[in-house]
C-alpha cells in the first residue's frame, strides 16, 4: 500500500529511515491526497522552516473514512481476539524495533528533547503491549437473578467506529493510547492527529498496516477544517464513540455535537496539577520530583505540575534548589544530543507563556530564573522559576504549557489542601512527605483523578488515566480504557 506522496525523514544516526512516510489520507486500503488543490505545512519548532506538505483532508474525505472503518468493522469484530492480540504485538515489536528513528522524528516536527522523545516513544509502544494481553481477557459475567428466575449474561462488545482526535503534545503516545484498545476491543478507527504534529501518527499508521492491521480497520484524516470535518463524522450515524485528548474548551463543543447522536465519549482534558512539598519531604527527591513533573517534554504536557505549594520550613531551600537544577538545563533544538529543554511548539504558545508570566510580575512576583524569551529562530521559552504570586494571578488558574514554575509557600496542611483543590481542573496532582500515613491521608482528598505521591511521573500503560471534574470523562490505559470502547450487553436466559 504506497502512497503517492511521501516525507523521507532522516536516518537516526546508524538506524536507517524503514520508510519514507506517507503525507496523505489513509481511507480503507489506500493512501489518498485529499484535496489536491491545499497541502498542510508541517514546521520544525526548533528552526522555524518547513519540514514537509501532508494533505488536507475534506468532509468528503471524513465521511469516506467513516465509511471504510464501518465497511470493516463487522470482519475486525469477528476476529478471534488471540489473532487481534498477535497483530497488536506485531506493532508492539515494529515500533521498538524503529524507536529511534521514531524519537527523531518527533524531536523534529514537535521540537522536544531526544531523551523525552525516546521516552515517549517507549511508552507510546506499551500500549500496543499491554492492550494485546487485555485483548484475551474481555471477560463476561454469569449469575443467578435474585429471584432465581433466569440467570444474567452479560457480554462485552465493541462499541463501533471510534473517532479519535489527538493532540500535539505527545504525537506517538496519545494516538496508541486510543487505537490500541480500541482495536483490541474489535472496533475499527478513524484517527485524526494533530496538524502540528502528523507525521509521527502517519508513520505509526503505516507500521500498523505492516504489522497485518486490516485495510479499514484503522484510518487517518488530516485537516485544517477540524471543526467541519469532525462535526460531519460526529454526526454520521455509523459513528459511535469519540475519544478526544485536548483543551477542556474543545471539549466541551464537541460533547455538545456528541449530544445529537447519544455518542460515547471520553475525554482527556485540561490540568492544573498542584505540586505539594511538606516541611517533612526528602528535599532532594521532591527536587527530582518536581524536574520530572515540570520539565517532562518542557512542560507541554496536560499532566505537568502548574502550581508549587511548598510549606514554608523548606520554602527556601526548595526554590533554591529548583532555581539551580532548573538554570542549569540546556535549551536548544530537540534533535540535538546535548538539549535537554526543547522548543515550543509555535509562536501562540510563546505569546500565551509570556502573558502569563507578564501578568504574576504585574501582581508582584519575582522572576528568580528565566522569564525572558530569546532573540533567533525556533520557539524557545527558557526555564523559569517565579516566587511571591499574588493568589489572583492568571498562572494559578491558567495551564501554563511551558517550562514555568510559580512557587507558593503554606503554612499547614489544610491550607495546602484547599490551595490545591481552588481550580476548576481535577487531572494529576503530586504530594511529597516523609510520612505515608499523612500522604495516603492527602492524596485521598485532593480532588485529582491521579496523584502521585513522593515521585514525579504518574503515567503507566496499566494504570487508569484521567481527571475529575472539567478535565474529563473516562479513563485511558488499564482494563479500564478497554470497556471504553466496549458496550455491555444482557441476555435473560432460563436453563
Amino acid at each position: 500500500m504506497e502512497a503517492l506522496n511521501s516525507y523521507a525523514a532522516p536516518a537516526a544516526g546508524d538506524h536507517e529511515a524503514p520508510f519514507d512516510i506517507p503525507t496523505d489520507l489513509l481511507i480503507g486500503k489506500a493512501w489518498q491526497e485529499g484535496d489536491s488543490r491545499k497541502r498542510i505545512e508541517v514546521v520544525n519548532p526548533s528552526t522555524g522552516g518547513v519540514l514537509t506538505t501532508i494533505a488536507d483532508g475534506t468532509i468528503e474525505d471524513g465521511l469516506a473514512c467513516v465509511a471504510a472503518a464501518y465497511d470493516a468493522g463487522p470482519a475486525w469484530a469477528a476476529t478471534a481476539p488471540r489473532k487481534r492480540a498477535e497483530i497488536l504485538v506485531k506493532c508492539w515489536e515494529r515500533m521498538m524495533a524503529n524507536a529511534e528513528w521514531l524519537a527523531q522524528l518527533i524531536s523534529l516536527e514537535n521540537g522536544k528533547s531526544l531523551p523525552d522523545a525516546r521516552g515517549e516513544v517507549g511508552y507510546a509502544a506499551e500500549f500496543f503491549r499491554w492492550y494485546a494481553e487485555e485483548a484475551v481477557r474481555i471477560n463476561g459475567e454469569l449469575s443467578i437473578s435474585p429471584a432465581g428466575a433466569n440467570r444474567i449474561m452479560v457480554q462485552y462488545q465493541p462499541i463501533g467506529v471510534s473517532l479519535l482526535i489527538t493532540p500535539w503534545n505527545f504525537p506517538a503516545a496519545m494516538a496508541t493510547r486510543k487505537m490500541a484498545p480500541a482495536l483490541a476491543a474489535g472496533c475499527t478507527v478513524i484517527l485524526k492527529p494533530a496538524t502540528e504534529t502528523p507525521l509521527t501518527a502517519l508513520a505509526i499508521a503505516q507500521i500498523m498496516l505492516e504489522a497485518g492491521v486490516p485495510a479499514g480497520a484503522v484510518n487517518v484524516i488530516n485537516t485544517s477544517n477540524a471543526s467541519g470535518v469532525c462535526g460531519a463524522m460526529l454526526h454520521d450515524s455509523r459513528v459511535r464513540k469519540l475519544s478526544f485528548t485536548g483543551s477542556t474548551e474543545v471539549g466541551r463543543i464537541l460533547l455538545r455535537q456528541c449530544a445529537d447522536q447519544v455518542l460515547s465519549a471520553s475525554m482527556e482534558l485540561g490540568g492544573n496539577a498542584p505540586f505539594l512539598v511538606l516541611d517533612d519531604a526528602d528535599l532532594d527527591a521532591a527536587i527530582e520530583g518536581a524536574m520530572i513533573a515540570k520539565m517532562r517534554n518542557a512542560g507541554e504536557a496536560c499532566t505537568a505540575a502548574n502550581r508549587f505549594y511548598v510549606q514554608r520550613g523548606i520554602y527556601g531551600a526548595f526554590t533554591a534548589k529548583l532555581v539551580e537544577r532548573m538554570g542549569a538545563l540546556k535549551v536548544g533544538p530537540g534533535y540535538d544530543a546535548a538539549t535537554e529543554c526543547g522548543a515550543m511548539i509555535n509562536q501562540d504558545a510563546i505569546d500565551k507563556i509570556e502573558m502569563l508570566v507578564a501578568d504574576a510580575e504585574l501582581r508582584g512576583a519575582r522572576v528568580l530564573l528565566g522569564g525572558k524569551t530569546p532573540h533567533g529562530n525556533g520557539y524557545f521559552y527558557p526555564p523559569t522559576v517565579i516566587a511571591d504570586i499574588h493568589p489572583d494571578s492568571a498562572i494559578l488558574s491558567t495551564e501554563v504549557f511551558g517550562p514555568v514554575a510559580p512557587i507558593t509557600p503554606f503554612d499547614d496542611v489544610e491550607e495546602a489542601i484547599r490551595l490545591a483543590n481552588a481550580t476548576e481542573f481535577g487531572l494529576a496532582a503530586y504530594v511529597f512527605t516523609g510520612d505515608l500515613k499523612k500522604g495516603l491521608a492527602i492524596s485521598e482528598r485532593i480532588e485529582a483523578g491521579m496523584v502521585a505521591l513522593n515521585r514525579g511521573l504518574v503515567s503507566d500503560a496499566a494504570a487508569p488515566f484521567g481527571g475529575v471534574k472539567q478535565s474529563g470523562l473516562g479513563r485511558e490505559g488499564s482494563h479500564h480504557g478497554l470497556h471504553e470502547y466496549t458496550e455491555a450487553k444482557y441476555i435473560a436466559v432460563s436453563w
